[in-house]
C-alpha cells in the first residue's frame, strides 16, 4: 500500500528496508535522542537484523485492505523512518490492550531529513488515513523537551489533554509527559 502527500510516501516496508533498521539502532542513533531518550537500549547488529527480519515477514504480504499499524516514510526517494501506531489506556500509558485509545507516533531517523515538514506532512498523511477509516479521535505523546514534536502537534491541530509532570527523565534532567488529542471533523 502507498499513499503519497506533499513531497512524502507512506508506504509499506521492502525488504530493503531492514538494513536501514539495523543502521538506525545500532549506529545513527541521534533520532533516539527526541524520540524516549529514557528507553534507550544498546543493540547490535545481528539481533536488530534478525528482529526486523521477523517484523517483516510479518507484513509482506498484507492485502490492501487491511488497517495498518505501520507505514515507512520516503522523501526524496529516501527512506528516512516511519509512522506507526499503539494504544494508550485511561492513565495515557502504553498498553498492548486494544483501547479506544489509538495513538499515532512519528520517527525521522536522517538528520539531514529534519526541519522540512517531512514529519508533519508524514503525520498528516497518517493521520488522514485513519479518519477515513473511521477513527474518530487521535492521540500523540512526547515529552516536554521535544519542541519539534510539540510544534508538529499543534501545526495539525492537536490539543493538550494530558501533561504528568516531571515524569521523564533526560540527561539527568526532568521533563512532563505531553498527550495531545484530535478529533475527526
Amino acid at each position: 500500500m502507498i499513499i503519497i502527500y506533499n513531497e512524502v510516501t507512506l508506504r509499506d516496508m521492502p525488504e530493503s528496508d531492514i538494513e536501514d533498521y539495523v543502521r538506525w539502532f545500532t549506529v545513527e542513533r541521534e533520532w533516539e535522542n527526541w524520540d524516549a531518550p529514557w528507553e534507550k537500549e544498546d543493540s547490535d547488529e545481528e539481533a536488530e537484523r534478525i528482529s526486523w527480519r521477523e517484523y517483516y515477514e510479518s507484513v509482506k504480504s498484507l492485502p490492501d485492505n487491511i488497517l495498518r499499524r505501520k507505514f515507512e516514510i520516503e522523501y526524496g526517494g529516501k527512506h528516512v523512518g516511519w509512522v506507526s501506531s499503539y494504544y494508550i489506556n485511561d492513565g495515557f500509558e502504553w498498553t498492548r490492550e486494544q483501547t479506544d485509545r489509538l495513538a499515532v507516533g512519528i520517527d525521522i531517523c536522517e538528520p539531514n531529513a529534519w526541519g522540512k515538514g517531512i514529519g508533519t506532512n508524514s503525520l498528516r498523511a497518517f493521520i488522514d488515513y485513519y479518519f477515513e477509516n473511521g477513527e474518530d479521535k487521535l492521540y500523540t505523546q512526547t515529552w516536554s523537551g521535544n519542541i519539534r514534536m510539540i510544534r508538529c502537534a499543534q501545526k495539525l491541530g492537536f490539543a493538550e489533554c494530558n501533561r504528568n509532570i516531571g515524569s521523564r527523565m533526560v540527561n539527568g534532567e526532568k521533563f512532563d509527559g505531553l498527550t495531545f488529542v484530535i478529533k475527526n471533523k
